[in-house]
């Protein structure tokens, strides 16, 4: 499992929950976590994952963000795509390329990476986030939505267990991003 999270300021929330909810997923044997925080720069905290508190000391909120940077950071440390869980947690405000990321995720995607696209992991309700590049993601077949603390757990285990990520979502009443029809 590889969870990538946007931590600029907008995100505050989302990275307190991703930081812990890491940790628990290092903390489980049977599956290799790796954490990646980025802004504009992209920093791996794995090693930090044995404590929560660790890792939200390891994070700095702020500055602009460079999603397709981090998505090509995590992209090399895939090593068996059909058994990848890569969890994106971004509000899609993208600083970098669109059109690279786009790219990436579809190489992602084509290789047997499982990717999620969540908007917000917060008890906040309706995050702000980039519609349009979350219905091209989902266009590629990444399903985008923003999660509950309360559901992380139960995505996981539906990613975990290869069900249809974006069924569960709806089965739960969580608004998934559609694609655009033209």
């Amino acid at each position: 499992m590889v969870i990538a999270v946007d931590q600029s300021g907008s995100m505050a929330a989302s990275v307190v929950y991703s930081s812990v909810f890491a940790a628990v997923m290092a903390s489980i044997r049977s599956v290799e976590t790796r954490l990646v925080v980025f802004d504009t720069s992209v920093v791996d905290l794995t090693e930090l994952l044995t404590d929560p508190v660790d890792v939200l000391f390891g994070t700095q909120l702020g500055g602009g963000t460079d999603i397709n940077r981090a998505v090509g950071y995590c992209q090399t440390l895939v090593r068996r795509p059909t058994d990848t869980i890569f969890v994106l947690i971004s509000d899609l405000y993208e600083g970098g390329v669109e059109q690279e990321l786009l790219q990436r995720v579809s190489e992602l995607l084509g290789s047997g990476v499982t990717v999620i696209v969540l908007l917000a992991l917060s008890d906040k309700g309706a995050p702000s986030f980039d519609h349009d590049l979350a219905a091209k993601l989902a266009a590629l077949g990444a399903p985008a939505f923003a999660c509950t603390p309360e559901h992380f757990p139960d995505l996981m285990a539906t990613a975990i267990e290869r069900r249809d990520v974006g069924r569960w979502a709806a089965e739960q009443g969580i608004a998934v991003e559609r694609p655009q029809e033209n």
